[in-house]
């Protein structure tokens, strides 16, 4: 680009953020340089200065300076899409309309790259297009080994609109576990804060102190649903915070680490016999606002994982007694 263009915004472009959409439309353009760019007031949105946070809405102009060698190399090429994984991504699908695509992802799937993970939800995206131009957005995550229902967007408009729906604890979110013991009371909320601090393997959070000026608040309802003896529960979760590991954290914290969440719960997380060493942790639906509006929303349910599936046989569990878990429970 050597010359200023004056780029209006579309329609499926809007209530995306500045620097996103920066992102998309110049994807060689670093942060920094686009944050010299805002500062200088080179880069504008209907003629006046903006933040790199600023939401964006249909009709509005940028102001896109020349931006030379910042356009070059273009951006590293993902690696495209085994049909096998992409057979498997798309038998995942739960719920999907022109905005909103719901999966119930794998337990062990990672959602996002990193060391040593190249196998993972966000690089499998473009199998998931459909007959969209675009592929879909993730607009939260869920823990490796954790299963069940994670949300998609579309478009960046549906993106931007989940996303507040997320911030504004609009979404509610349960989750099914299996956990070691009985939490008492059988029916509560577990108020923690939380801070993360780096382990010889990895990074885990833990209890907070009362001056650790890092904490982050963490809120989470749980209620039982069935125990077996004094050995283990089928305990529902709805938390209200969205914390790295909150949930795993959580439960240990009162006592009954999740089955299989040696992380957390170390070696009493693993009780052997037929009940398989996954985690038992699945998210398990999902209530929230359709970022289409008209007042409409969204309910869904994720199927258990199979490892699940074969503990709640083993065990005796009917699922349908987890109807009305959080009757009686302020939420």
């Amino acid at each position: 680009m050597s010359s200023v263009s004056q780029l209006e915004i579309t329609e499926e472009e809007d209530g995306i953020r500045l620097d996103r959409w920066f992102k998309r439309r110049f994807p060689s353009l670093t942060h920094g340089r686009l944050e010299k760019l805002l500062r200088t007031g080179q880069v504008r949105v209907d003629g006046g200065r903006a933040k790199a946070n600023a939401r964006l809405a249909t009709g509005q102009v940028v102001r896109v300076p020349p931006l030379g060698d910042a356009l070059e190399p273009g951006p590293k090429a993902e690696k495209p899409v085994t049909e096998k994984d992409a057979e498997m991504i798309r038998a995942c699908v739960i719920y999907k309309d022109k905005s909103v695509i719901i999966l119930n992802k794998p337990a062990g799937l990672a959602v996002q790259g990193g060391t040593k993970t190249e196998r993972h939800l966000d690089g499998m995206l473009d199998a998931l297009t459909f007959e969209a131009d675009e592929r879909p957005r993730l607009v939260h995550r869920l823990d490796r080994d954790t299963s069940g229902v994670i949300v998609l967007a579309r478009t960046a408009r549906a993106a931007a609109a989940l996303g507040r729906s997320f911030k504004q604890k609009d979404a509610r979110k349960i989750y099914w576990a299996l956990v070691i013991g009985t939490p008492s009371p059988r029916q509560g909320t577990i108020n923690l804060a939380l801070t993360k601090k780096e382990g010889p393997r990895a990074e885990r959070v833990f209890a907070a102190e009362d001056d650790d000026e890092d904490a982050k608040h963490a809120i989470t309802h749980y209620s039982v649903i069935t125990s077996v003896s004094v050995k283990f529960s089928w305990v529902a979760f709805m938390p209200m915070t969205g914390r790295t590991h909150q949930i795993r954290a959580h439960a240990s914290a009162i006592g009954s680490p999740i089955v299989g969440d040696g992380k957390y719960g170390g070696v009493d997380a693993h009780p052997g016999g037929e009940i398989p060493r996954q985690l038992h942790l699945h998210s398990r639906s999902l209530s929230i606002a359709h970022p289409d509006g008209g007042g409409k929303r969204i309910y869904i349910e994720a199927p258990l994982p199979p490892h699940m599936q074969k503990t709640w046989k083993l065990l005796g569990f009917d699922e349908r007694d987890a109807k009305g878990a959080f009757d009686g429970l302020e939420v």
